[in-house]
């Protein structure tokens, strides 16, 4: 199996896989209150945990692919993440991004999103990816639907109300992608 350890990169963006050494960045990510409003997980409680999360992340040894560190090339700084994750109980693959506040509203997220879409279709060979959102998450969901995905319908996911979105690689190679 092939594990896609470094991912594509944009013009302002590297994603590859974290090490224990974003420890600190993913901490910082993932205790905001901001960014965790919408993701249904309690924050992270300390750098030790975060650098156990990233030591443990399985992912890329069990299907090849993962959430991606996102990098600002501009400066070497870990500001979120994106990437692909095999949900098993649903049997789909899911698109998923955060960014820290402070890089919102720049297109950070829908660069990113587009390019592992892409790597995700062309490089991977997935036939379909979902995007799960919870319906009040007014950003992601604009994300989704700029990269091309399209709402197909509602389900439970862990107990919380999820907007389900989905495309193709026909659908995305036809034109369906980003609106960047």
């Amino acid at each position: 199996m092939t594990s896609y350890r470094i991912g594509p990169e944009t013009a302002r963006l590297v994603l590859r896989a974290m090490t224990v050494e974003d420890a600190v960045a993913f901490h910082a990510l993932n205790s905001h209150p901001e960014v965790m409003r919408y993701t249904g997980e309690p924050p992270m409680g300390s750098v030790e945990e975060a650098r156990r999360a990233i030591a443990e992340y399985p992912d890329f040894d069990t299907v090849g692919f993962g959430r991606w560190a996102a990098v600002l090339k501009e400066s070497g700084a870990m500001i979120g993440f994106c990437g692909l994750k095999h949900l098993a109980d649903l049997d789909e693959v899911d698109i998923g991004f955060r960014f820290l506040p402070e890089y919102w509203g720049r297109g950070l997220a829908t660069e990113a999103a587009t390019a592992t879409l892409e790597f995700g279709f062309s490089t991977i060979g997935l036939a379909r990816i979902i995007g799960l959102v919870l319906p009040e998450n007014g950003a992601s969901v604009r994300v989704l639907e700029k990269i091309g995905m399209v709402a197909d319908g509602e389900i439970d996911y862990e107990g919380l109300r999820a907007l389900r979105y989905s495309t193709g690689r026909e659908r995305f190679a036809e034109g369906g992608g980003a609106s960047v």
